[in-house]
């Protein structure tokens, strides 16, 4: 039944909010400090939603019943009411959509384009489905979070403080443009789930490298061969810090300058974690044992597997890390972490009075084991950036390794000279 004025006039303040019914969604909600609040409760693509007119007697009865004819008007042609909103005009070149397309090309020539790519796809999965043709300005905090929460559900944490990120650049290039006045995301915070506890890959202290290198020199396992082509993968793992994955698929047409003084493996986008191209320099060692093994290989893979045209198998690797005594210990993978644990403890002596810093910057590690970077400016990656320093850290890395040959027991691992 339709409310009257009398009855809105009369409605007073309770202990809690109600609802008055005027009909067909449009409902009158009495709070409890008294204020009148004109609302409309409708669906959009199976979505319940709710829609706001403003006060009363600000908006009286017959101006939010018109206001409901239209947002009822709009659901008939197959529009959300939340976007064409009843009362005012509708700009397309101020929705979040035409806003974050003005920012993604203000900035797209200084990203990676791969970073770029990702980031734009980002938006059009999780972000513009739910927020792309609402005006900047109406956007809520709560409505952010619904995004977020969206993305937390299948579990993807990372990808949610990703996606927060880049909603946050849009609203503070919008503010900057004078497009809207706040950024909804400044209200989110400690509103996300906490990231799970990174659990890493099993690794030995750096002390005990001597015995892994020991027991790695000695490798053996049915067939010579088998075991002459397990015992090197898992070496040139160890020797240039790469993934399983990116090993495994090794072909012999990637490696370059093999006889010369710069030797290096050069990754295809296609294998790599983050597809983009990854140069490896190599240590004299590496090229030397990857020299050995396409000079023996049958196949173009650089470590063939047992049947012909196939590359190792998934499991060769850790499996004969399982055969040394290393199951739980040390994986394949953890190799990396030896290597970045290593080259993050390298210091210098250097300057009057003397002090220690890194003999290895951080970035160097970082671009050796190819991993991703999220922030705009050094996420700019060019596959060839600081080859030569990680060169050198990549050849300090193997003389280390040779060194630790023969000894026995924990080896202290000292400040670098």
């Amino acid at each position: 039944m339709a409310l009257s004025e009398i009855q809105i006039k009369n409605a007073k303040a309770a202990e809690r909010p109600y609802k008055l019914a005027d009909g067909e969604g449009l409902f009158l909600l009495v709070k409890a400090n008294g204020s009148k609040l004109w609302r409309m409760k409708y669906c959009y693509r199976g979505k319940e939603k709710l829609l706001s007119f403003g006060a009363y007697p600000d908006v009286g009865i017959a101006a939010a019943r018109e206001l409901k004819t239209l947002a009822r008007a709009a659901l008939a042609e197959g529009k959300d009411p939340m976007v064409h909103k009843p009362g005012r005009d509708f700009e397309p070149e101020k929705t979040f959509k035409a806003v974050a397309e003005m920012w993604h090309k203000n900035r797209k020539s200084s990203l990676d384009p791969a970073h770029a790519k990702r980031v734009w796809s980002r938006m059009e999965r999780d972000v513009f489905p739910v927020l792309g043709e609402r005006m900047m300005h109406e956007i809520t905090p709560p409505e952010v979070l619904g995004v977020i929460r969206n993305i937390e559900e299948r579990g993807a944490l990372d990808i949610s403080r990703r996606a927060k990120q880049s909603i946050g650049q849009v609203f503070q290039f919008a503010i900057a443009s004078g497009l809207c006045d706040a950024d909804p995301t400044a209200h989110l915070r400690g509103a996300l789930k906490p990231r799970p506890r990174v659990k890493h890959m099993a690794k030995l202290p750096l002390a005990l490298l001597p015995e892994l290198i020991n027991k790695l020199d000695q490798y053996n396992e049915e067939g010579e061969r088998r075991s002459e082509i397990t015992r090197a993968a898992l070496t040139f793992a160890l020797l240039t810090w790469v993934r399983t994955k990116e090993l495994r698929f090794a072909k012999k047409h990637e490696f370059e300058d093999l006889e010369g003084n710069s030797p290096l493996w050069r990754i295809g986008p296609d294998r790599m974690k983050m597809h983009r191209e990854h140069i490896v320099p190599l240590s004299m060692q590496a090229a030397s044992l990857a020299k050995d093994m396409i000079a023996c290989s049958q196949s173009d893979y650089v470590f063939p597997g047992q049947k012909r045209g196939v590359p190792l198998s998934e499991n060769t690797m850790i499996y004969g890390l399982y055969r040394l005594g290393y199951h739980g210990r040390q994986t394949v993978h953890g190799f990396r972490g030896l290597a970045s644990t290593w080259a993050n403890e390298q210091l210098v002596e250097v300057g009057q009075p003397p002090m220690w810093i890194r003999k290895y910057h951080e970035d160097w590690v970082e671009l050796q084991l190819a991993h991703s970077e999220e922030n705009e400016v050094r996420g700019a990656y060019n596959a060839a950036e600081y080859l030569a320093p990680r060169r050198a850290m990549l050849q300090d890395w193997a003389n280390f390794l040779d060194a630790m040959r023969g000894k026995t027991g924990n080896v202290a691992i000292l400040r670098a000279a």
